[in-house]
């Protein structure tokens, strides 16, 4: 209980620091406005840019400090390191603690652009993550030139052009395409209640948890003290009771957060608890080791990252299926890297940008990550079995975006959606939180 007290005062913390860098933005220079275009000589293939730097520093900002994170990003600066041996390459990555993912490393993040010391690029989810935090700030620059330069508008789909465009620039280079509605099964754990597969729909859940419950087994993990609440799941059972369409219909306002199928999902989302581990609001950054030990529960909400990290540990005791309700839906969302204002040295981070959207870039990537690629002309000999099925259901589910992961929502709305998850573990008062998300979805003005 401690640890969950802890982390919503650190995610406070945050979300305070967001609001002053937004006070400390007016005492510095305005930038450009998004979409002007750029003074003459800073757009991305400029002459000085089109020359690989062979000296001076790249730093990298990232929260990928686990299993398949580390592995991935290795293998991109590998690429890198290779082509310009002369820059040193500094990893700047911070672990993904406090207000939802990579809370520390945006906050510091925050505190460098702000303050004109960027680094000379950082991870960052595609859409609002990116557009709210620092494309309307005015921090970044166009990539117009560079997606012009390397093809990225033939390679990248159209789907995903979408997400990429702002005001009809593109912003950043996406690295890959993650699916964060997936539940991941043990066979080993369902076999002693006889069960072959993941359950479809909740109704399966639950009589597959009770099952499981009698023989002292959890059947999810629940991460109780991350302080991020348990938005993921959350966003997945919402999409199983209302679809895709009306899902979108919660962030333009379309659809309101006092619906009674946004009660239906608060519901079942208080239900899972009752059948996770007995310490769940103390687990936090351990939930993947308490997930793949011999005690550990049966089920898993989480992304393909997790395949990353299976691979990374040599685990094998895993499938993977749909959340229950979301099968023929994609909940989709991109890592992605751009180029900040004012880098001390443009020309190294446009290579890396080159590097990102590259062929051999993400074919480097991915099968480490566990996520496909963002470019459809990837080697799919180099991919696994569930990134295979990923592809295939990439091309022929419904996508639909994020909101745990930044796709879908500006990023205030999102801290304060997990803020009321995260007080509803300690409640446990349906009504309350509903009223609660009714409220911070008023702030946020949805639709207008």
């Amino acid at each position: 209980m401690w640890q969950s007290r802890f982390n919503r005062r650190r995610f406070l913390q945050y979300s305070a620091l967001g609001a002053g860098g937004a006070l400390l933005a007016s005492c510095v220079a305005p930038a450009a406005a998004p979409g002007a275009a750029p003074a003459a000589g800073a757009t991305a293939a400029s002459a000085a840019g089109a020359v690989a730097s062979g000296t001076g520093k790249l730093e990298i900002f990232s929260w990928w400090t686990s299993g398949g994170e580390v592995g991935a990003l290795q293998a991109l600066y590998d690429i890198y390191k290779r082509e310009h041996p002369g820059v040193e390459i500094i990893n700047a990555a911070l672990a993904a603690q406090g207000a939802g993912q990579g809370g520390e490393m945006k906050a510091l993040l925050e505190t460098r652009m702000i303050g004109g010391d960027p680094p000379e690029s950082f991870q960052v989810h595609l859409g609002h993550e990116l557009i709210d935090s620092h494309v309307i700030a005015g921090r970044m620059e166009p990539l117009d030139d560079l997606y012009a330069s390397e093809g990225y508008n033939d390679v990248f789909p159209k789907d995903l052009m979408d997400v990429i465009l702002y005001d009809g620039h593109p912003w950043a280079v996406p690295v890959n395409i993650h699916r964060s509605n997936l539940v991941w099964w043990r066979p080993s754990k369902l076999q002693a209640i006889n069960a072959t597969e993941a359950p479809k729909t909740w109704d399966e859940f639950f009589t597959m948890a009770d099952a499981l419950k009698a023989k002292g087994i959890p059947a999810i993990a629940v991460a109780g003290g991350s302080g991020a609440g348990d938005g993921q799941t959350l966003e997945c059972i919402l999409l199983s009771v209302m679809g895709p369409k009306d899902w979108k219909g919660l962030f333009d306002g379309s659809v309101g957060w006092d619906d009674k199928r946004v009660t239906q999902a608060l519901e079942i989302l208080n239900k899972t608890w009752d059948y996770a581990e007995p310490d769940y609001l103390s687990v936090s950054t351990t939930l993947n080791n308490i997930y793949t030990s011999d005690d550990g529960p049966a089920m898993m909400i989480s992304g393909d990252w997790m395949n990353g990290y299976f691979k990374s540990v040599k685990f094998t005791d895993y499938k993977w299926a749909p959340t229950p309700g979301t099968s023929g839906n994609y909940l989709l969302l991109s890592d992605s890297f751009g180029l900040p204002k004012g880098v001390k040295n443009r020309d190294n981070a446009i290579n890396w940008l080159k590097v990102c959207g590259s062929k051999e870039g993400q074919d480097a990537f991915n099968p480490i990550k566990g996520s496909i690629p963002a470019r459809t002309d990837a080697d799919q000999s180099k991919y696994d079995e569930y990134q295979h099925s990923a592809l295939q259901d990439w091309k022929s589910n419904t996508l639909v975006p994020s909101l745990q992961h930044g796709a879908a929502a500006k990023q205030s709305f999102l801290l304060d959606y997990d803020l009321a998850l995260n007080d509803m573990y300690s409640s446990r008062d349906v009504a309350a939180t509903q009223t609660q998300l009714v409220k911070v979805a008023g702030d946020a003005a949805f639709g207008k």
